[in-house]
């Protein structure tokens, strides 16, 4: 029997919210840093996220690999259960899914088990398989637990998708969002015209995973014809590595986004541009992404969470000028980090 999404879930997916990817806080030797991991869980949650996504791109890819995918599953129900009890707020978990079909229902079942309510479905590595076979895979991921779509930039290990496949992907009926991550507008409009032609459109919540255009997705309302009508659909929230730092700034930009008037769009346009500055310098955009993971580990030891800049990929590391990049951003955009509410709340986090 699958696992079906619970209606409150459903609906805070719908209404959209802010989604961090979780990194995953390694030792020097490279074993899981239990206590450093419940504190970015527990950062994330008291900022006011209404989801986490674990196991994704953030996480490392290899940490499936390293056996490590089930303990960082573990410990963010751990931490997220906690806070439930605490403050009575549930978010929505979400567990990163990957490789051919046996191994992703295997993820997808062990996310289902572990008390999950959706996986985050990457198709990274399956470059072979045919638009048809990829859609079959999607299906069967979907028949154990609710699937959101993940549009995953070619530069990282993604592929290109056409609005064929996003037709066919969100007539699946157990998918229930996509995040779009290609990093280009025309596929991200290829995403929203084939959620809109499969007639599902009021079904799956869309979600930016460009940390390249965060404000501009989040203004955008589409307007795709669709059966001799105009169907409007918005990006509502998203679900990205860049807010895996910054986290409370991030929300109280997204909550900011979703309470504006029409004369604070230029207003938001204008810090979007910042952000986007930022985040070329924590993903490196100039070496292709290249520093990605290691950028967003940067921020997180200046800040306290992270002992060191460890990852599992050896070629996972800070390119060079990237360090001297991310300096210039806290230099010119002091009011982008969240310094201070972590430095408020660290020690107790980190216990």
């Amino acid at each position: 029997m699958s696992v079906q999404l619970k209606d409150n879930k459903k609906q805070s997916l719908q209404n959209g919210t802010v989604i961090p990817a979780h990194p995953t806080a390694l030792t020097k030797k490279m074993e899981l840093d239990e206590r450093r991991q419940r504190a970015l869980s527990r950062y994330y949650l008291e900022s006011g996220v209404g989801g986490v996504a674990i196991g994704v791109h953030t996480s490392q890819f290899e940490i499936r690999d390293a056996g490590l995918l089930k303990p960082i599953l573990e410990l963010g129900k751990e931490e997220q259960m906690a806070f439930a009890k605490k403050t009575n707020t549930e978010v929505v978990m979400i567990a990163g899914v990957m490789g051919e079909t046996e191994q992703a229902i295997r993820e997808a079942r062990m996310a289902g088990d572990q008390g999950y309510d959706a996986v985050l479905l990457c198709l990274a590595g399956l470059n072979g398989f045919s638009v048809p076979e990829l859609i079959i895979h999607c299906r069967k991921v979907a028949e154990v637990i609710p699937v959101i779509g993940f549009y995953l930039q070619p530069s990282v290990g993604g592929m290109s998708l056409g609005v064929e496949f996003w037709r066919e992907f969100s007539s699946i009926e157990n998918v229930v969002a996509i995040k779009m991550a290609p990093f280009d507008r025309y596929q991200t409009l290829d995403v929203v015209r084939g959620v809109v032609e499969s007639g599902r459109g009021g079904d799956i919540a869309l979600y930016t995973g460009n940390d390249d255009n965060i404000v501009p997705d989040l203004l955008t309302t589409y307007e795709i014809p669709f059966e001799g009508k105009m169907v409007r659909k918005q990006i509502v929230g998203g679900l990205l590595g860049h807010w895996a730092v910054w986290t409370r700034k991030a929300v109280e930009l997204y909550q900011k986004i979703k309470n504006t008037e029409t004369l604070d769009s230029l207003e938001l346009l204008t810090l979007g541009a910042k952000v986007t500055d930022a985040n070329a310098a924590f993903f490196d955009a100039r070496n292709r992404f290249k520093g990605s993971i290691a950028g967003i580990h940067e921020v997180l030891i200046r800040q306290g969470f992270l002992e060191g800049n460890y990852t599992l990929n050896s070629n996972e590391k800070l390119s060079p000028g990237q360090k001297e990049e991310i300096d210039r951003i806290y230099r010119l955009y002091p009011e982008l980090n969240d310094d201070v509410f972590v430095s408020e709340n660290l020690e107790r986090w980190l216990t």
